[in-house]
This record gives structure tokens, C-alpha cells and sequence, in this order.
């Protein structure tokens, strides 16, 4: 793909995932618009500190805008022929859908549904949506398969990531819309979001402040390097899903269609003890946490574990970092761009 052609969307841009995947976009010469509401839900400078390293960028244009304006999300598909959209912007947050859930509707149900009205009516091929390993929600087989049912949601958050895919696969099937949704894992790195644990745990242990540690250490997650991720999200983003000819509404399978729609796992397929990753990042350190064992939240879910077949046989990649080389590239940023 070159810069000749039409630009790219990715809504997000100054969120974590976002930035890293306009970099990558930029760096290999696709054209690309930004979209961002650059909201209040962490730190803004940080959102402000990402994106100063994006505007600069000749093919990079920045558009300040809320998923759920309406009229501002039908002008921009309307006024700018976009190719491809990676839809990763989204009120995120498993716990904070406890306390705020009105955010959800407003930016993961009516937001969506602007994004995928602007494709439907623009000629979008593709588009390429964040879902969540939050939707496997009261699933306990490991490891999750998107051809497993996910229809027990433990938080709103989850249930409007699996609302999202069900919103994305109608629009395949009426419109005939190429959709892919990719199950997002515990996802890490530099440029990280201060509401993760590690980003938490980084800053607290610095200074000298005590972890909360939930079900009592006894948790388990499928770490995912941000690099990983994005090599993921390009990948797919150039392999516009496909009906499934063999699909059968006798057995429906839920990570196929016989709409072009499908479903990927993104994870890092080798689940890690939260206790070995709170090592990992006190070696990085060089300083002991101070640890608060805690009952597990409501919400969360005790395990993680990515079955990522599906990726690997289509589009040919399956991630690899070990958090041994991930958390220590997280620190070395952090201390960095905090100056600690």
C-alpha cells in the first residue's frame, strides 16, 4: 500500500493502541487521519504527549472529534474518501464501568454505530474494531476460542464490546461491510495507559507506595506487548475478512460468518501468574514492592488465556514477547518520559 492512496481512519489515535498503530502506519507510508476526543478518563497531557509525536507527520491529520456526534462523524466520512478504518477509540475500563456506565452507551454503542454508518454509506473496505477479552466474561475454558459462545458478560463494559460485534456482524451481512473484530488481551508498553495495572504499579512502587493486589495474587493474564498488538491489527487491516463458505446455520459457528465478518484473538497465548509479573517489574525497578492483598473486584474475571489459531493460520502471525522483555522496555519509558 502506498501514500497514493486514499487515507486510513483510526479513531483512538492519541490513545495507547491507537498512537503505536498511526506510527506504524506512517512509518511503512500509508496516509492517515487521527480522530480523537483526547477526553478526561487519564491524564490528557500524556494523550497530548502522543500525539505531538504524530503531528509533525505530513501524511498524519489530526481531527478533534466525539465518536457520538453524529452530524461530526457523518461530515467526515462524507467530506474525506476513506479506504480503511480502524475503529479503536472507546470508553475502556472494566471497573470503571461500575461507577460511570452511561460513558459506555454513549461512546461504545452510539459511537460504533456512527462508524459503522460511515462506512456503510462511504464504501469503507474494511474495518477493523478493538473488541475485548473482557466478552469471554463468565467462560472458564481454557484457552478462549472465538468459537466458544460469549453470552455471559461479567461487567458493561464487556457486554458492550460483545454488542459491538453483533452490531459489526449485522452490518456485514445487510451491507456486505468486510468487519473484523479483534479480541484485545492485557495489552503493555511504553505509552501505556495509567489506569493498567502496570503503569499503577510502576508509579507506586517509585514511591514508595503499596500495591493492591486482587484475588489475592491468585490471577492469571494473557500480557500482550503493544508491538504484538499492532503488528496484529496491520495484519488483519490488509486482510479484509471473508464470508466463510462453510458456515452453517444448522451449527453456527461464532467466529466465522457467512457474512464477511470475523473474529480474531489477540493475545500473548502464554498466560502469566500476576505475582511472576510484579516480580519481573521489581527487578526492572531495582526496589520490592509492598504488597495489599485483596479480594477479587466485581467484574473481573480470575483468568485469561488466548487461543489465537484463528490469527496465526489467516493472517500469519501470533505474538511473542515475554513480559522478561516487555516490562523492562516499559520501565526504561516510563523513567524517561516522567524523569524518575
Amino acid at each position: 500500500m502506498t501514500g497514493t492512496q486514499p487515507p486510513i481512519l483510526v479513531t483512538g489515535a492519541a490513545g495507547f493502541i491507537g498512537f503505536h498503530v498511526v506510527k506504524r502506519l506512517l512509518d511503512r507510508g500509508d496516509h492517515v487521519i487521527g480522530l480523537d476526543n483526547i477526553n478526561d478518563y487519564y491524564d490528557v497531557r500524556l494523550k497530548q504527549a502522543r500525539l505531538a509525536q504524530l503531528t509533525p507527520h505530513e501524511r498524519f491529520r489530526f481531527v478533534k472529534l466525539d465518536l457520538a456526534n453524529r452530524q461530526g462523524m457523518r461530515d467526515l466520512f462524507a467530506d474525506t474518501a476513506i479506504r480503511r478504518v480502524v475503529h479503536l477509540a472507546a470508553q475502556a475500563g472494566v471497573r470503571y464501568s461500575l461507577i460511570n456506565p452511561h460513558a459506555y452507551t454513549e461512546s461504545n454503542i452510539e459511537g460504533f454505530l456512527n462508524v459503522l454508518e460511515g462506512c456503510r454509506h462511504n464504501q469503507v473496505e474494511h474495518l477493523v474494531y478493538a473488541s475485548s477479552s473482557s466478552v469471554y466474561g463468565g467462560n472458564t475454558h481454557m484457552p478462549f476460542s472465538v468459537h466458544d459462545n460469549v453470552d455471559h458478560p461479567v461487567s458493561l463494559y464487556a457486554a458492550s464490546k460483545k454488542a459491538n460485534e453483533l452490531m459489526a456482524h449485522c452490518y456485514a451481512h445487510l451491507y456486505q461491510l468486510p468487519c473484523t473484530g479483534l479480541r484485545f488481551f492485557t495489552v503493555y508498553g511504553p505509552w501505556g495507559r495509567p489506569d493498567m495495572a502496570l503503569f499503577i504499579f510502576t508509579k507506586a512502587i517509585l514511591e514508595g507506595q503499596p500495591i493492591d493486589v486482587f484475588n489475592h495474587g491468585k490471577m492469571k493474564r494473557d500480557f500482550t506487548y503493544v508491538d504484538d498488538i499492532v503488528e496484529g491489527v496491520i495484519r488483519t487491516l490488509d486482510h479484509p475478512a471473508a464470508a466463510n463458505p462453510a458456515w452453517s446455520g444448522e451449527k453456527p459457528d461464532p467466529g466465522t460468518s457467512s457474512a464477511p465478518a470475523r473474529i480474531y484473538n489477540i493475545g500473548n497465548h502464554q498466560p502469566v501468574e500476576l505475582l511472576h509479573f510484579i516480580d519481573v517489574l521489581e527487578q526492572s525497578l531495582g526496589k520490592k514492592a509492598e504488597k495489599r492483598l485483596m479480594p477479587l473486584q466485581p467484574g473481573d474475571v480470575p483468568a485469561t488465556y488466548a487461543d489465537i489459531d484463528d490469527l496465526s493460520n489467516d493472517v500469519g502471525f501470533k505474538p511473542t514477547t515475554p513480559v522478561e522483555v516487555g516490562i523492562p522496555r516499559f520501565v526504561r519509558w516510563y523513567r524517561e518520559f516522567y524523569g524518575v
